[in-house]
């Protein structure tokens, strides 16, 4: 399996999550859906982290749909998610055809023009623009009507949600096997911070009895 890997490695910390039980570099798996904005957040800190750190990072593909199909949810909300179907199934389609470096080049595009671009209401214009910036082939884009990735899609989904449960959504992060809801974050912590942030959500989650921790959040969302 190709990871995306940080290119420069620290000297050892003693009780650093920096390494993995057999000494090597932690793997760290990453699931997002294009639609989600704390996904988003989340999955650049993770680049953030791995610019400083030696990690083996994955970004792979789980499913707002997926996820809320079954629950009582707000009428715009389910709208919200029924829309980005598409784009979805796309995303399954260069995950399951081209691989994880293709997938987090097209989730990479796509992302910045949802979140940081506010094109919210243009996935299908999106995913076609995100395909070509990442050297996809364009008829990956008629996915987007197919049910034919709908089983890889599942697939992945579930391997990302399932270890941590049906209470939680998105981000959702595995590291060396542990699997745990968040970190939540409002923007992007950047070099210091993003260790710390790496280390603090990784020691609580190593802890087999820790489930939660939360505040409410002020302000608006920070893509910078």
């Amino acid at each position: 399996m190709t990871h995306v890997t940080s290119t420069t490695s620290t000297a050892p910390e003693p009780g650093s999550a920096q390494h993995a039980a057999d000494g090597g570099a932690p793997v760290v798996d990453v699931y997002v859906d294009p639609l989600c904005p704390f996904a988003w957040i989340t999955s650049r800190w993770a680049l953030e982290v791995a610019e400083h750190r030696d990690v083996r990072l994955t970004f792979r593909l789980m499913s707002l749909y997926l996820l809320n199909r079954d629950k009582d949810i707000p009428d715009d909300y389910r709208a919200k998610i029924e829309g980005s179907r598409g784009i979805g199934r796309i995303a399954a389609a260069v995950q399951t055809d081209h691989g994880p470096e293709a997938f987090s080049a097209f989730y990479t595009a796509a992302g910045t023009r949802i979140h940081a671009g506010g094109r919210r209401d243009e996935l299908d214009a999106v995913a076609r623009e995100a395909l070509a910036e990442a050297g996809l082939p364009a008829a990956l884009a008629d996915a987007a009507s197919s049910d034919a990735y709908d089983a890889a899609l599942a697939v992945s989904h579930h391997a990302g949600m399932d270890p941590v449960g049906q209470e939680v959504g998105t981000p959702t992060i595995h590291v060396d096997g542990v699997a745990f809801f968040g970190p939540v974050l409002q923007s992007i912590p950047r070099g210091d911070d993003a260790l710390r942030v790496f280390d603090g959500a990784v020691a609580l989650a190593s802890y087999p009895d820790f489930f939660e921790l939360k505040r409410t959040r002020k302000g608006e969302l920070d893509f910078s």
